[in-house]
């Protein structure tokens, strides 16, 4: 397989989570508060992966600044904290997890199931904040550059959430992995009758200084779009320049690695678009990988290429 690139420049502060360790709702690392009216029942997560720190930043400087619901109730979350603590700057990739990916657990068969690891057992600590929440925003990071993207899943109520939220520019609607479900797509979130619906943010490299800002932004808006947060607090703190207009990408498909001999055919670079039909793109194994039309756009490509999971995605502008 290609061997990964050098890791990125880490330009952001780390923040130490440990002081909202103890949390305040009946399991570490989680904070719920409630606000004076009735309204929507709203998750924000960080961590899902531990190397994914922008969210993390973010919801250490919301819970610093003493941040209270106007309605509802908010619910903060740092997921995969026990991964994150581990982060070592001379391998920033490592603490992505300590047993396997958070973020692939999201069936009931494998959060019911026998098999026992740390991710699994912190998935099942907090499955019931997940039952009981109308609305997710899951703040991640990208292994590379690219632009900011709203992964608004594969039923028209994540895009609709998307377009509410405004932010960022590209929404892409897809349907996850073959190696496992992920947090947006459990359940409630992925049935086209439920209302309840999940939105996860791509906010940049992992390591750049704008990821921290997108996921800041990310936040605010999506209280805005609940009517959640003070007038005075989003006067004080929201980016008042005008919102590029939205475009959607439909993801048509996902190249999953097969075998042990992968490797990418060019370069690949996240949102890059692949303008002739039938360009080789990889080779996995015997097989040849082509991209499947003219004006293909490449939706991160993995720098860390393993067998089973996704090498990357591909897709084109719809609306």
């Amino acid at each position: 397989m290609n061997a990964p690139g050098p890791a990125a420049a880490i330009d952001v502060p780390l923040p130490d989570i440990s002081r909202w360790a103890d949390g305040n709702a009946g399991a570490a690392y989680v904070w719920r508060y409630a606000g004076e009216r009735a309204g929507p029942r709203v998750t924000i997560q960080a961590l899902t992966h531990g190397n994914e720190v922008c969210g993390a930043i973010a919801l250490d400087w919301l819970l610093a600044e003493g941040f209270r619901p106007t309605r509802g109730t908010l619910t903060l979350v740092f997921a995969n904290a026990a991964a994150y603590e581990t982060f070592d700057r001379g391998d920033p990739f490592a603490s992505r997890c300590l047993d396997e990916d958070f973020n692939r657990l999201w069936d009931p068969p494998v959060l019911d199931g026998p098999r026992r690891t740390r991710e699994l057992a912190r998935a099942r600590e907090l499955r019931g904040f997940y039952d009981t929440t109308d609305f997710l925003l899951d703040l991640h990071s990208m292994t590379d550059p690219c632009p900011a993207l709203a992964l608004a899943g594969r039923q028209r109520k994540g895009l609709e959430l998307a377009q509410g939220v405004g932010i960022p520019e590209y929404v892409v609607i897809d349907a996850g992995h073959r190696s496992g479900r992920r947090l947006r797509d459990y359940a409630h979130f992925d049935d086209p009758a439920d209302p309840r619906s999940a939105l996860l943010v791509e906010c940049g490299q992992h390591w750049e200084t704008a990821a921290p800002l997108v996921a800041r932004q990310a936040t605010l808006r999506f209280l805005q779009h609940f009517d959640m947060a003070p007038p005075a607090f989003l006067d004080a703190h929201l980016d008042a320049a005008v919102l590029p207009v939205q475009r959607t990408i439909e993801i048509t498909d996902v190249v999953t690695i097969g075998s042990p001999d992968f490797s990418f055919a060019l370069p690949m670079n996240g949102m890059m678009t692949v303008a002739e039909r039938g360009t080789l793109l990889a080779r996995d194994g015997g097989r040849e990988i082509r991209s499947p039309y003219d004006d293909c756009l490449v939706i991160m490509p993995t720098r860390r290429p393993r067998r089973g999971e996704t090498a990357v995605r591909l897709g084109r502008y719809v609306g």
